[in-house]
């Protein structure tokens, strides 16, 4: 299982990002950010991509999809909050981002 990072390793790896924010998540400690995607097919293509990354890093965020946007919601279910994979895997939801 992973660690729960401090509020403090939060704050510095949040300040490394960009548009992420602290949200609940599942009752959990999580981050979350709206990506501007334009139509819906660029969301679903974005939707795509993230996923395949997700399955990837066996690390799954929650998707909402809605016109023009799309919301990534992430926190480490079963250490039940915020780690270091939440993060790695926000960097990468922000390389493959329209």
């Amino acid at each position: 299982m992973s660690q729960i990072l401090s509020d403090q390793d939060v704050q510095a790896k949040l300040s490394a990002l960009t548009g992420w924010e602290r949200a609940q998540v599942g009752g959990k400690a999580g981050i979350h950010k709206t990506y501007k995607t334009g139509n819906f097919l660029a969301g679903l293509s974005f939707v795509t991509k993230a996923a395949v990354a997700a399955e990837m890093a066996n690390h799954h965020p929650d998707v909402i999809l809605t016109y023009p946007s799309v919301t990534m919601q992430l926190t480490t279910h079963d250490a039940g909050g915020l780690t270091e994979k939440d993060f790695q895997l926000a960097a990468k939801l922000d390389e493959l981002a329209p």
